[in-house]
C-alpha cells in the first residue's frame, strides 16, 4: 500500500545564517605636528608689510585761481569725449577745464554749452561727493559768464535740469556739497536775468520736498532784490505777493525767512510807484493795505501787513 505524506510532518531544518566575526579596524595614526625651527616665527617681523591703497585725492581751485588754457582751440575738440569718461578723476580734470574756458575762452565754449551743461547734470547725480562739488563749481562760473544768455537760448532745457539739481543739492545733508550748491545758486541769482529765473523758481514753491522749497525761496528773495518795480508788474504783483504769502506758512524757517525779504521788496517798489503818482492823496500804508485785502484772505492780508508794520 503507498504511503501518503502526512501533512503535520515536522519540516526539514532550516540552516540559520553564520555570525560573520566583526574584526576592528587598526586605528588610523596621527602624525606629529612638524617641529618648527628655533628662530623662525609663523608671522614673519621681517617680511615687508603689504602695500597700501593710495587714496586718489582731489584739490579744489577757486575761480580766481584758474588760469587760460594755452591753447583752448586743441582742448576744446576733446572736451566733450574727456567729461564722458570713466575715469572720475578725468572727469573733474575736465570739469575744471570747462571753468578755464567759461572764464578765459568764452567764444570756444558757447556752441557746446548746452552739451557740457547735460554732462554736468551728470556728473551732479553721481555719488561720489568730489565729483559732484566739482560739477557744482563749474555751474557757478557757467552763471558767471553765461547768465545772460542761459534763459534766452537752446540750452534752456540744460538749465532747468541744472536748476532742479542745484536746489536738490543744496537740500543735502552732506555739508560742503550743500555749501558749495548754495554759492552757485547765489551766482545764479545775480547773473541770469530776473524775469525769466523768476518763472522758472515759481514751480518749485509748491515742490513736496521741505528743503528744495525752501532752496527756492531763498533763490526767489534773491532774485525779487535786485528787481524794479516794472519787472514786478511784467511778473505780477499780486502773483509775486501771493506767493510770498503762501511761504509766510511754510514749516522751514528757512522759507518763511525768505518770504519777508520777498514781502519787503514787494512793498518797497509798491511804495516808489505810489510816490510817483500825483494827486493821490491816499498814503502808502492804506494803499498798501488796500492792495493786499484785495489779493489775499484777510488772514495772510493781516500777516503780511505786520511784516511790513514792524
Amino acid at each position: 500500500m503507498a504511503l501518503r505524506s502526512l501533512d503535520n510532518a515536522l519540516p526539514a531544518t532550516i540552516e540559520r545564517p553564520k555570525k560573520i566575526t566583526k574584526v576592528a579596524a587598526p586605528a588610523a595614526k596621527i602624525s606629529a605636528p612638524a617641529e618648527v625651527p628655533r628662530g623662525s616665527v609663523m608671522n614673519d617681523e621681517n617680511a615687508a608689510p603689504p602695500p597700501k591703497v593710495v587714496e586718489q585725492c582731489l584739490e579744489y581751485t577757486a575761480s580766481e585761481d584758474l588760469k587760460a588754457l594755452p591753447d583752448p582751440e586743441t582742448k576744446i575738440a576733446s572736451l566733450l569725449e574727456e567729461l564722458e569718461s570713466r575715469d572720475w578723476l578725468k572727469v573733474c580734470a575736465a570739469l575744471n577745464d570747462v571753468r578755464r574756458l567759461a572764464l578765459h575762452h568764452y567764444s570756444y565754449l558757447l556752441p557746446i554749452l548746452g552739451n557740457v551743461m547735460l554732462v554736468i547734470v551728470k556728473a551732479m547725480k553721481n555719488p561720489r561727493s568730489a565729483l559732484c562739488k566739482t560739477s557744482i563749481m563749474a555751474c557757478t562760473d557757467i552763471f558767471h559768464s553765461f547768465g545772460n544768455i542761459l534763459l534766452s537760448t537752446s540750452e534752456e532745457s540744460a538749465f532747468d535740469q541744472l536748476l532742479l539739481q542745484l536746489l536738490l543739492k543744496a537740500s543735502q545733508d552732506k555739508r560742503f556739497v550743500c555749501e558749495e550748491a548754495e554759492k552757485s545758486l547765489e551766482k545764479m541769482a545775480v547773473s541770469v536775468p530776473p524775469l525769466p529765473l523768476l518763472k522758472k523758481l515759481q514751480s518749485y514753491v509748491n515742490h513736496s520736498n521741505l528743503r528744495v522749497r525752501a532752496k527756492a525761496a531763498v533763490a526767489i528773495s534773491k532774485c525779487v532784490s535786485k528787481m524794479g518795480i516794472e519787472v514786478m508788474k511784467a511778473f505780477g504783483l499780486a502773483a509775486l505777493l501771493q506767493m510770498s504769502a503762501e511761504l509766510l506758512n511754510d514749516r522751514l524757517p528757512e522759507a518763511r525767512e525768505a518770504a519777508r525779504s520777498i514781502i519787503t521788496s514787494i512793498h518797497s517798489g509798491f511804495a516808489r510807484q505810489n510816490e510817483l503818482k500825483v494827486g493821490d492823496e491816499t498814503s502808502d500804508a492804506e494803499s498798501w493795505q488796500n492792495f493786499c485785502s484785495s489779493n489775499l484772505p484777510p488772514i495772510s492780508a493781516q500777516s503780511v501787513a505786520k511784516i511790513v508794520s514792524q
